[in-house]
């Protein structure tokens, strides 16, 4: 998905804002070179607004002047939890790469586990996890499902293409019923949970038609 139309569609951003020239060039010159893919992403929404209210944090240029042990690492940060407890990284190795695969980790010393084969496919993941937080018609809770339910979220609603890999343990995926709104199913092995909402009253109600009624509280 081109990530102009996300940006719209789940955080309603008409028009983002990314960084300059010189930012990119600062960023070049502390790791070399960047991959094509992340650096578009940059220029296209590095400096926008809502993505810096997210539930996680993203790494943006600026960051990389301002906080400068994230130079010195072997990776290249792109998305750290909040509490820090796992961050999605590109490894140094594959700058070079156009589209290179996304890593994460949990704690230092964990092993790296592999979250997508390619950086965009990682950002269109991430991007559309993240969103579940800004929408503003959502569930305020966690919900818990059983595979018999989740069968009936997967046979009423689109599953979108983006998938989260190890992310906090967890493979999590996406459905829809129109661009609007959102359910994330996070798959944690033995169990399923999951949030969903809509950016307008009208997209989460849509959800509604196939949601109410199932999965639990947690």
């Amino acid at each position: 998905m081109e990530l102009r139309k996300l940006i719209h569609d789940l955080y309603g951003v008409d028009q983002p804002q990314g960084c300059t020239d010189g930012e990119i060039a600062a960023m070049k010159a502390v790791f070399g070179e960047i991959p094509a893919v992340l650096e578009e992403f940059y220029r296209t929404l590095g400096h926008t607004r809502e993505l810096r209210v997210n539930q996680d944090e993203w790494a943006f240029p600026e960051d990389f002047q301002r906080w400068k042990h994230l130079t010195q690492s072997d990776h290249l940060l792109l998305l750290c939890e909040n509490q820090g407890v796992c961050r999605a990284e590109i490894r140094r190795e594959d700058l070079s790469l156009p589209d290179p695969p996304v890593y994460t980790q949990m704690e230092d010393g964990d092993p790296w586990l592999l979250s997508a084969p390619t950086t965009s496919e990682f950002l269109e993941a991430a991007l559309t996890y993240e969103a579940i937080w800004q929408l503003k018609y959502s569930t305020e809770e966690y919900y818990w499902l059983t595979g018999e339910e989740l069968a009936v979220v997967r046979s009423k609603l689109a599953k979108r293409p983006a998938v989260l890999k190890n992310w906090m343990d967890l493979e999590i995926t996406f459905y829809s019923s129109r661009p609007d709104n959102l359910v994330v199913v996070m798959d944690a092995g033995d169990h399923y949970e999951v949030l969903y909402g809509g950016t307008a009253q009208e997209s989460y109600a849509a959800l509604l038609e196939v949601m109410e009624g199932l999965g639990q509280p947690l």
